[in-house]
């Protein structure tokens, strides 16, 4: 006799024992191993020659494919709670049935008569077998107790007290029911060194027909008021919903702590594995858990060896090291909670971005100001009892900074100057930091000692050792009593320069950061005994060191850097992708913040005026031709003064005997899109919210996704029109009417006498069906917003409270929900993309871009080059996923709402070749969406096989090697982020186009897919990039651009770059536009560039909204000039008169310099040094006039400089650019070489 099927992981150990038992021949293997089965086939002859087939179906797609081809003559028995799989069962219902009563109920004997029952009612077997026993559905499990225990009374009854704390653990009572307990009692054991442990099992979600009360009866009834601390092993709700679990949650009001078990992969292979956990473990061990607000995702326990097909029982195994990480994790948790505030210390730690100058990017941070956001938190906890002595305010804090220069060596600053002026927290020598050293891995050690000398750090390959001053480690940072505020190590150079020898991550992003990084953090967990860190904005490096994507063992750098301390990050709410890696990575509880208020770019300076003089010609061109006329001179005149000539290709309209008309119809289109562009009015303030006017714009900027303001303005007005997106006048009305009638229902107003303050006579339907539910809608998020209390919320998570979760996204773009902040966000159902919304957005997308690309080379691109994003997948719901999918001419199918499978769809519906894609993926997609990639290589596979022409299927036409397919889906090295390009160009570290090419493709040469995870491919990309015709992103919101990060031109501009060069030719380079789903666009780079330019960097109001924040708005300019000269460098998309521009607004103009020299002169010099860079290099070609402005005031600034550092020592770098490209740093040659060889 033999049995054989597909089941669960933890029904496997028992159902093998009680085949053993009862001498059958049994073949099972876990669902988790048949997804991941090349070919289901390969399991069916197991079915062929079973007398029963035993399967625990549940939704993953692949048991459509399997259950059709299970052998009919073999009976086929369905367990588990699935309805769906008992339309697979061959026996009868009843039997069926009871065959799940005695799953549900478990434990050894019910699944040794399970077996028997079988044998019985299905093989008709003469065998006797006992009815379903009914076992208690939870309890208190101790491994040194023969019982279990119904009430916490009676346990501590018999354990005793003997901790002042107590941490409570949830399980499922699968692992009880099924002897499965190794990994628990282990959690116990090593927990009970320190607290009382209360062990409790049950049914996370219960089942009211079985009388099993749901997770969080049983939490009410053995936790509430007895723990300081949850650890939930359970990955499912612990009530009907998520939305009733967090309720409960809330009410328990402490830490809860996911510990991970890895059902699927034994230790070793954890060990070995660079992602940590598979693309659909991710969704079970993560997902639902951060929808729940739980934290500490460490790794508990591992999957025993065994053969499941020979019948080897598997239960799991604990991973020692990880249980002890995660013990003192949760203590550290436990100890914040007991301490009273004024016993506490914390540590701020500012991010700043070394690249673009340390002393100039104090507190970088994503749209918030960190500097007056830290002062502001200071202030609050001095309020709550903290023993701190707060700055005034953000500038006396960066004062101080600066001042003492505590920070990292860098350009301006020498270690003997942070010494000399005060900015050292701590010197510390050998006996401090060696101890430290010599705690890590092995492994861990040896990269240290290989990439920076011996500890603590020693001249290596031309770079000096990092911040040592007499041979001690200095640790930097400012004391407000017992609050630290510091700035955040370097973490790939040393010492006091900037090039392309001492960028040591650009030769390897694998490396370990300095022994200096490591010192701060061990300093403050270690040496000061800190009871939390807070990391302060969007965002640092911490979460990006390498190691695995999840579940990160000892050896992974961002768990060895930190340490087990509770960890608390306040992020921005609408930076879902990379709040997710923090949270996965270095186990933070988020603390989201409220995004800056957004409003209309406007039209400034000659815009405003070519747009009035345009307004004024249409009126005139009928009723007063010769006023036309006239006005047509000085509209040709404002063309060319707003440098638009090229923007609507002036000359080309006119030599082709283009009219006037023609050319106001492209002005306004370029006016069109910058007036109807939002941008930010400043930057947020952790904890505060807008009042008053600014609550007021806050509310019409969120409303003005889906128009309901102007609508319903219109509406009032008796007005049934859609207005144009090129009605300057009447949007500016509407605009303001809205403003008006939102801060009038602020004001206390009634919806009527609030429309007529907006309207006045203009309006003539007040009707209260119409009023009604935009009234709500405006005082449902004004409430919203008062209740986003961010001070409270960190207070609390300092108090080692429950911080509810929330969801995460673009508020402007219709994510209200967001909203209130101060929540620990989460993102979205890996599964759940491309939604059909947004792949019909990604469709139309894809159709734009080719038609465009069709009209102006006369043909279909072959390849198209797409960077892929996390952003995307999270703010848009995978809109380029859709496109991708598209281009290949291959849709998804959904079941209730997730994707489960591809179809393919024929040449002759699609009716065009299928493009080949070339896609580089963000490791944070890789990390996040595995999923994903995998599909989209799943869909490459199909299409790649399909018996069709290569003249219209590219895929086929463009497959080399022996294999028959290359990779189409390409990213960094497995366990690292970044694309290389960004640090050379920042780095100067480059003295031809080709060397940045060379970088991109070095650093980018890794291909990801099904069943491939990072392996070298380095002559696959080049392959692939010699086909490109286009390289493409998009955009979908205003409150992120093609300026706001440097991963941008290191990208899109990089792989353009790269495909010039292999390929010998210039290829189009295309920016979609998704703002608005409605109205998709694709524009070319250049116009993508200069609209941004435009409406942001050269806008008074953008401007002036950054100059309110001092420092913090000084370095975001600097920033994002920077990376004008990153996309100039990489694609030569970017016109001369841009860098003219930014050069006279910021460099010449008296008041804004000005500006700079009061509240940041180091993010002045950088712009006036990335001017000068890109004049030398050829990259701008100046007015003579402007450059030789800039290089007089280049001198100035430089003595600024100068005078700072006021003679205190130590060799700096200074204004100079030293250029090493990697021909000229042997050990970057060779790390290079060794690289692309995939060592």
């Amino acid at each position: 006799m033999k049995i054989s099927g597909i089941i669960w992981g933890g029904e496997l150990p028992l159902l093998t024992m009680a085949c053993k038992s009862q001498r059958i021949e049994h073949a099972f293997i876990t669902s988790s191993t048949a997804k991941n089965l090349e070919n289901l086939d390969d399991f069916i002859h197991h079915i062929d020659d079973s007398d029963l087939c035993l399967i625990h179906p549940s939704n993953a797609s692949f048991w459509d494919d399997f259950i059709p081809k299970i052998p009919e003559h073999v009976p086929v028995v369905p367990i588990g709670y699935n309805q769906e799989g008992f339309s697979a069962s061959t026996v009868p219902v009843k039997v069926a049935a009871t065959a799940s009563v005695y799953y549900i109920y478990g434990g050894e004997k019910n699944l040794d008569n399970l077996i028997r029952y079988l044998r019985a009612k299905v093989l008709h077997e003469d065998i006797t077998y006992d009815p379903p026993e009914p076992a208690v559905w939870d309890g208190i499990y101790h491994p040194d107790a023969g019982q279990i225990f119904t009430s916490t009374e009676e346990y501590f009854n018999w354990r005793g007290r003997t901790h002042k704390s107590a941490i409570g653990i949830l399980f499922y009572r699968l692992y009880w029911a099924n002897r499965d307990l190794q990994v628990i009692d282990a959690l116990i054991r090593r927990l009970e060194e320190d607290h009382d442990v209360i062990p409790v099992f049950c049914i996370g979600t219960g089942d009211e027909d079985l009388g099993a009360r749901p997770g969080l009866k049983v939490i009410d009834h053995y936790f509430t008021g007895k723990i300081d601390l949850l650890f939930n092993l359970q990955s499912v709700t612990l009530s009907k919903n998520t939305k009733e679990t967090v309720e409960g949650l809330k009410n328990l009001n402490i830490p809860v702590i996911h510990p991970v078990m890895i059902y699927n992969r034994t230790e070793a292979e954890w060990e070995e594995d660079s992602a940590g956990l598979c693309a659909s473990e991710v969704g079970w061990a993560f997902v639902v858990p951060e929808f729940l607000g739980m934290t500490g995702m460490i790794p508990v326990g591992a999957k025993s060896p065994g053969d499941t097909i020979d019948g080897e029982v598997q239960w799991h195994e604990p991973l020692p090291e990880r249980i002890g990480r995660l013990c003192q994790f949760a203590s550290g948790w436990v100890r914040l909670k007991q301490k009273k505030p004024a016993e506490r210390k914390i540590a701020f730690i500012l991010n700043n971005s070394p690249c673009t100058s340390i002393e100039a990017t104090v507190g970088t941070a994503a749209h918030l100001d960190a500097l007056e956001s830290v002062a502001g938190i200071l202030q609050i906890m001095k309020d709550a009892g903290y023993r701190v002595q707060p700055p005034a305010d953000g500038k006396e804090l960066i004062t101080t900074i600066l001042d003492r220069k505590a920070l990292s060596e860098f350009r301006w600053t020498s270690v003997t100057e942070t010494v000399t002026k005060g900015g050292a927290l701590a010197l510390l020598g050998e006996e401090t930091w060696r101890p430290w050293i010599e705690a890590l891995p092995r492994k861990l050690q040896d990269k240290l000692r290989e990439t920076w000398g011996n500890p603590p750090g020693e001249e290596r390959d031309g770079v000096p050792a990092g911040m040592i001053h007499e041979g001690k480690l200095v640790i930097t940072g400012i004391s407000y009593g017992n609050v630290l505020v510091m700035t955040q190590p370097k973490r790939g150079c040393a010492g006091s320069r900037c090039d392309g020898q001492v960028c040591k991550i650009l030769h390897d992003p694998e490396i370990p950061p300095p022994y200096h990084y490591f010192a701060t953090y061990q300093y403050l967990v270690k040496k000061l005994k800190i009871d939390a860190i807070v990391h302060v904005g969007t965002h640092g490096t911490l979460e990006f060191l390498p190691g695995k994507s999840v579940v990160l063992s000892d050896t992974c750098l961002p768990d060895a850097v930190l340490g087990p301390v509770p960890f608390l990050y306040i992020y921005n709410t609408d930076n879902p992708p990379e709040g997710t890696i923090a949270k996965r990575r270095t186990n933070a509880t988020l603390i989201g913040h409220m995004q800056s208020l957004m409003t209309g770019s406007g039209l400034y300076g000659e815009l405003a005026e070519l747009a009035d003089r345009i307004d004024e010609y249409t009126r005139a061109r009928d009723a007063d031709p010769a006023r036309a006329h006239a006005l047509e001179h000085v509209i040709l005149d404002l063309i060319k003064r707003a440098s638009l000539e090229k923007e609507i290709n002036l000359e080309q309209i006119m030599s082709t005997g283009g009219g006037m008309d023609e050319i106001i119809e492209a002005s306004h289109e370029s006016l069109t899109r910058i007036y109807n562009s939002q941008i930010p009015d400043g930057m947020h303030i952790f904890g505060k919210v807008p009042n008053g006017e600014r609550r007021a714009l806050y509310i019409t900027g969120l409303l003005r996704f889906n128009q309901e303001l102007r609508k319903l303005m219109l509406d009032l007005a008796g007005i049934d029109l859609i207005p144009k997106a090129g009605e300057f006048a009447l949007l500016r009305m509407l605009d303001k009417q809205a403003e008006k009638f939102t801060l009038a229902l602020l004001d206390g107003n009634t919806p009527a006498s609030a429309a007529k303050i907006a309207l006045g006579e203009r309006l003539v339907q007040p009707d209260s069906a119409l009023l009604a539910p935009v009234s709500e809608k405006v005082m449902e998020l004004s409430a919203q917003i008062s209740a986003s209390d961010e001070h409270e919320a960190l207070l609390r998570a300092l108090s080692a409270e429950y911080i509810e979760p929330g969801p995460s996204g673009l508020v402007s773009r219709g994510r209200t929900d967001i909203l209130p902040t101060g929540r620990n966000f989460y993102s979205l159902d890996p599964f759940s993309v491309p939604t059909e919304a947004a792949f019909r957005v990604g469709r139309k997308l894809a159709e734009i871009m080719l038609e465009k690309f069709r009209s102006e080379e006369g043909r279909y691109p072959e390849t198209v080059a797409v960077y892929w994003t996390a952003s995307d997948i999270m703010w848009s719901d995978g809109e380029t996923f859709g496109k991708l999918l598209h281009l290949l001419g291959v849709e998804p199918i959904y079941r209730q709402g997730r994707v489960t499978s591809l179809k393919v769809i024929p040449l002759q519906v699609l009716g065009r070749p299928r493009i080949d894609i070339n896609v580089r993926a963000s490791g944070i997609l890789r990390d996040c969406f595995y999923n994903c990639i995998e599909l989209l290589d799943d869909a490459v596979a199909k299409v790649a096989a399909l018996d069709e022409p290569a003249g219209m299927n590219y895929i086929r036409k463009h497959q080399v090697g022996e294999s028959g397919q290359t990779p189409r889906i390409f990213g960094s090295r497995a366990g690292t982020y970044g694309m290389g390009v960004n640090l050379a160009l920042y780095a100067s570290a480059w003295k031809e186009e080709a060397d940045l090419a060379d970088i991109y493709i070095t650093w980018n040469g890794y291909g990801y897919g099904k069943g491939v995870y990072g392996k070298p491919s380095h002559d696959d990309l080049i392959s692939q990039l010699k086909t490109v015709d286009v390289t493409f992103n998009k955009t979908a919101t205003d409150e992120y651009d093609l300026l706001g990060c440097c991963c941008y031109f290191g990208a899109h501009g990089g792989m353009t770059l790269a495909a010039e060069t292999v390929k010998g030719e210039r290829v189009a380079t295309y920016y979609g536009d998704t703002r608005d789903p409605s109205n998709v666009e694709v524009r070319t780079l250049a116009e993508e560039l200069t609209r941004v330019v435009r409406t942001k960097l050269l806008n008074p109001r953008y401007i002036d909204g950054l100059k309110e924040h001092g420092y913090s708005g000084a370095s975001e300019l600097s920033r994002r000039i920077t990376r004008v000269y990153g996309w100039d460098a990489t694609t030569g998309q970017v016109d001369d008169w841009i860098f003219d521009d930014i050069a006279r607004t910021f460099i010449l103009d008296p008041n804004n310099r000005d500006f700079f020299e009061e509240n940041n002169p180091y993010a002045l010099e950088e712009i006036g040094r990335r001017l000068l860079e890109a004049h030398e290099r050829g990259v701008w070609e100046a007015d003579p006039d402007v450059i030789d402005g800039v290089k007089e005031a280049y001198l100035m600034i430089e003595g600024w400089m100068e005078e700072r550092m006021d003679g205190t020592g130590g060799t700096v770098q200074g204004g100079s650019i030293d250029i090493y490209s990697m021909n000229d740093v042997s050990a970057w040659k060779e790390k290079a070489g060794r690289m692309k060889g995939g060592k």
